[in-house]
């Protein structure tokens, strides 16, 4: 006569945990820095230089903040494809020529609110269009992409617009101890997200929100009014971005941006948040970017092509999406 031993409870409470929020971020960690192994062994001092750590930073911060507004979305169960596009659209309109003379006249703090001012007014209509319209997020946010790169076309006449504001440009170029500011207006963007994400009611409202929005209505979230704000949230990391590929690149034009929702989407993804909504994580996300951006940077150490970055980048999101399943199936069964 066989019996069956149940699993001792050290055993399930390591299983738990390895699945949970702690073990996925200590794997996410792991490859972190395997990934900067890679890098060492293949690149040598050149990829371990501060120099070269801090464009890794550079390369991540814009990407990056675009990233936390995204993660907001995709946990309340939806998705932005505008974002690249809102991006290119707030370099466009900050730095046209009224904008610039704006803000040679008043303050270079014009040239911000404007960026700002764009990516939230654009966050607030998908908002609209999505909630109150009931138009299919997918839908909505591929029409403001399109809408969004032809506006910055039309405005910029398809020219590149100069940044001459020197204040602007002072800004943005500067260092704080040691660290390019446009590092810290990520680290900023980032535990700012963190804090709205983990420790006030619009956070737990988000995860509610992409867990069951009929549940969450039925326990007094006014769900339409939350997605609202969570687009516009993400407009707003748009603008934010915006302004900082602005200062990055100190030109307005509108391919910035180009494609960057994909890689956005991606790097929230392999962070551990569920692209089926319901949970998400800050921390993730910017482990994430950083692993994009790491890798991005050993590619073009070793002088490998942009097809073969792109190959490598198509098989972590495969693997993180197939990790994702396999976690929510044991969730689900236990």
């Amino acid at each position: 006569m066989s019996t069956q031993v149940d699993a001792s409870p050290a055993a399930e409470s390591r299983s738990s945990w390895l699945s949970g929020p702690a073990g996925r971020t200590v794997g996410l960690v792991v490859a972190l820095v395997l990934l900067a192994v890679v890098g060492v062994i293949t690149g040598g001092e050149r990829f371990a230089s501060l120099d070269n750590v801090m464009t890794i930073l550079r390369l991540a911060s814009v990407t990056g903040v675009l990233a936390i507004g995204m993660t907001f979305v995709i946990t309340a169960g939806g998705i932005d494809l505008s974002v690249g596009s809102v991006l290119g659209l707030a370099t466009v309109w900050a730095s046209t020529l009224a904008t610039q003379t704006m803000a040679e006249d008043l303050h270079w703090t014009v040239m911000v609110l404007t960026g700002l001012a764009v990516g939230t007014a654009a966050g607030l209509i998908n908002g609209l269009i999505i909630a109150y319209g009931k138009v299919v997020a997918f839908i909505a946010t591929l029409a403001m992409m399109i809408a969004a790169r032809g506006l910055a076309e039309m405005i910029s006449g398809r020219q590149t617009q100069v940044v001459q504001v020197d204040g602007f440009l002072d800004f943005v170029r500067a260092d704080f101890i040691g660290v390019p500011v446009l590092v810290w207006m990520f680290v900023v963007v980032a535990v700012a997200g963190w804090f709205l994400f983990n420790r006030t009611t619009f956070g737990r409202r988000t995860v509610a929100v992409g867990g069951n929005a009929e549940a969450s209505r039925l326990a007094g979230i006014k769900v339409q009014r939350h997605l609202l704000y969570v687009y516009g949230l993400s407009g707003l990391t748009a603008g934010i971005a915006g302004v900082m590929m602005l200062g990055r690149t100190t030109a307005g034009t509108s391919t910035n941006g180009l494609y960057y929702e994909l890689e956005v989407i991606a790097a929230v993804v392999v962070g551990g948040t569920l692209l089926i909504g319901g949970r998400g994580t800050i921390v993730g996300t910017v482990i994430g970017v950083l692993i994009f951006a790491m890798l991005t940077n050993v590619f073009t150490i070793n002088n490998l092509s942009i097809s073969a970055q792109n190959v490598a980048k198509g098989v972590i999101i495969v693997v993180a999406v197939l990790i994702q399943q396999r976690f929510a199936a044991r969730s689900t069964s236990t």
